[in-house]
């Protein structure tokens, strides 16, 4: 789909020389009138921070509260659940255990005051991993860092995601140390929770997660945990870009258990399915694409599969171009598309991680959201942009 020209033109900088572009109209996105059936959406959403606060690398994250939850808010006004406090939000990268709590918190209640659906990312970022002891006494502290901050979870009445840990990288020895670890978890719930298994793509700490660099391997350690505690389980997230891997692993599940793919390269494909099933989704990229995701979930409901997948693909390039390597910047490229699409004062990020991405490649994901519909408002985007590239020194 190419969006009607709006003649609101710039010039952006093409391969090391500088090329006049013309912006097409915003995408026909629709907000849905009733609740979206046909899959379980959310929307991993990023945090947006106190344009006046220090935010450098290794200083406390300043959140901008308003504009941070203003943002969940606009997921769930199409029809999308938030999940929050995920590696979207950096998690491991910027924003610390405190300024988590709170964003907890503060998303708990605006959920409820809206009836939004909301599911937040508990894992056990407070330990120091220095200090961290080895053997049985490591990962009973393991454990006990991953109750604290389920219980911060459950308390702000969200669904517990029980994200990947570095620590438990750091002290387990073997796939009987991860069981050990979620088998304690998962027998003091009292919600079904979403287990979440994260690429090394995404965080190269956590290489040889559920005991095995082997995909093979891990992914049966993976089946065992999930067999053996299924009443326990809403459903996994899978975060490694393999559609070839997901695919199996789905078909594998016990009935009941949901995959919610976390692959934002393959996910037009994985979500639409095929006769034998589909995925759900718990996507970074739904937190970039979230008019035209939501537009397509309410075709899926309507039963227009092939409209669908038609909308979500016309997302896919940038979603590839936001995701590619160094995968785990990801997050610079949604921050900057909030910027553009007027969420967010100023283009900043907690931890100074807008400086993640190039001029370059920023400036080709404001061309493919153009072309993908995906700037609301095309004279604010391109004003923006030309700050941005004059900012930058890249202009003709």
């Amino acid at each position: 789909m190419t969006p009607t020209s709006t003649g609101v033109s710039l010039v952006l900088p093409v391969d090391g020389r500088f090329e006049p572009y013309v912006l097409g109209a915003p995408g026909a996105w629709t907000r849905p009138s009733r609740p979206i059936t046909s899959r379980v959406a959310f929307a991993a959403a990023h945090v947006i921070p106190r344009a006046d606060a220090d935010n450098t690398p290794g200083a406390p994250a300043a959140v901008d509260w308003d504009a941070t939850l203003a943002y969940r808010h606009e997921l769930w006004s199409y029809g999308l659940g938030v999940a929050d406090a995920m590696d979207t939000a950096q998690r491991g990268m910027g924003l610390d255990w405190q300024a988590t709590t709170e964003l907890i918190r503060r998303s708990g209640r605006e959920a409820a005051s809206v009836g939004g659906r909301l599911a937040c990312g508990a894992g056990t970022d407070q330990l120091d991993l220095a200090g961290l002891g080895t053997g049985s006494a490591g990962l009973d502290a393991i454990v006990d860092a991953y109750r604290e901050q389920i219980d911060v979870v459950s308390e702000a009445g969200a669904q517990v995601i029980l994200m990947a840990s570095r620590a438990l990288v750091q002290v387990a020895q073997s796939a009987a140390d991860y069981l050990y670890v979620y088998e304690k978890l998962l027998s003091g719930v009292d919600r079904p929770v979403i287990l979440h298994w994260l690429g090394t793509m995404f965080d190269p700490a956590l290489h040889g997660y559920w005991g095995s660099a082997d995909i093979d391997a891990a992914t049966e350690t993976f089946r065992a945990l999930i067999e053996n505690n299924r009443a326990k389980i809403d459903g996994v997230k899978v975060s490694l870009l393999d559609a070839e891997h997901e695919v199996a692993l789905r078909r594998a599940l016990p009935a009941g258990v949901r995959l919610y793919t976390g692959d934002d390269f393959n996910y037009p494909d994985l979500i639409v399915g095929d006769a034998q099933g589909h995925s759900d989704a718990l996507l970074g990229i739904f937190a970039a694409i979230y008019p035209a995701a939501s537009t397509a979930l309410q075709e899926l409901d309507n039963g227009n599969t092939a409209r669908a997948s038609e909308i979500l693909s016309s997302t896919q390039a940038l979603g590839r171009h936001i995701f590619a390597a160094p995968t785990y910047y990801y997050k610079t490229g949604i921050a900057f598309l909030s910027w553009l699409n007027g969420k967010q004062r100023g283009f900043s990020m907690v931890a100074g991680l807008s400086t993640g991405r190039s001029v370059p490649h920023l400036a080709e994901l404001f061309r493919l959201a153009d072309k993908a519909g995906l700037l609301s408002d095309p004279e604010l985007a391109a004003h923006r942009m030309r700050v941005y590239l004059e900012l930058n020194g890249a202009v003709s």
